[in-house]
């Protein structure tokens, strides 16, 4: 499966992105996905998740209340809002494997694929 992350770019503190994430596979829908990111001189971390269905989802503390993930059958979104210049980072969005329908992914290890990521820039 190769993944494919867009929507990237430069926006200003308290702006907002939609980030998507496609698949070469046309049961992308049948995936678990997270958006995670990688700013620089830190470790990549978890940013939010979803379940196959959608019904399930997950987010780390510090995007609470300002990003939203949600998907289609054939993409994933994040949609970012209130951006922050912490916010700033390559996202990557990955998947999981698990068929489960309440499952989120939400550990690195726990990611099966991954895309090439794309780079969020929110200027203060």
């Amino acid at each position: 499966v190769q993944l494919q992350a867009s929507g990237g770019g430069l926006v200003q503190a308290g702006g907002s992105l939609r980030l998507s994430c496609t698949a070469s596979v046309r049961t992308f829908n049948e995936y678990p996905v997270g958006w995670l990111r990688q700013g620089s001189g830190k470790e990549r971390e978890f940013v939010a998740g979803i379940s196959r269905t959608g019904r399930n989802i997950r987010y780390v503390d510090s995007v609470k209340g300002r990003f939203t993930i949600y998907r289609d059958k054939s993409t994933v979104y994040l949609q970012m809002n209130n951006l922050k210049p912490e916010d700033t980072a390559v996202y990557y969005c990955a998947a999981d494997q698990v068929a489960n329908n309440q499952y989120v992914p939400t550990k690195l290890a726990d990611f099966d694929f991954w895309g090439p990521g794309t780079l969020v820039t929110v200027s203060s």
